[in-house]
């Protein structure tokens, strides 16, 4: 599964900017997207409390989504750039 996820978010960082938008997004923005995708996909494979509460409490959604990011991005930050 996340053999799967890696290659679909390495798909979506080496592909072309998309030309349906004038606005272009850098592979930094990129980067930042990709790791949030995969610092909510960790938390949620390790059944973590703030995921739940995360997906539990949808008006503190963002609030909690930021709090996992924090924790989880710089240990899939490397495999973001990637």
């Amino acid at each position: 599964m996340d053999e799967l996820l890696l290659e679909e978010l390495e798909e979506l960082l080496s592909e072309a900017p998309k030309r349906t938008s004038r606005a272009r997004i850098s592979r930094q923005t990129k980067i930042k997207k990709a790791t949030g995708q995969m610092a909510s996909a960790a938390a949620r494979k390790r059944n973590d409390p703030l995921y739940k509460r995360m997906i539990h409490y949808r008006e503190l959604y963002y609030k909690y989504r930021a709090a996992v990011h924090k924790k989880y991005s710089p240990r899939v930050r490397s495999a973001a750039r990637r």
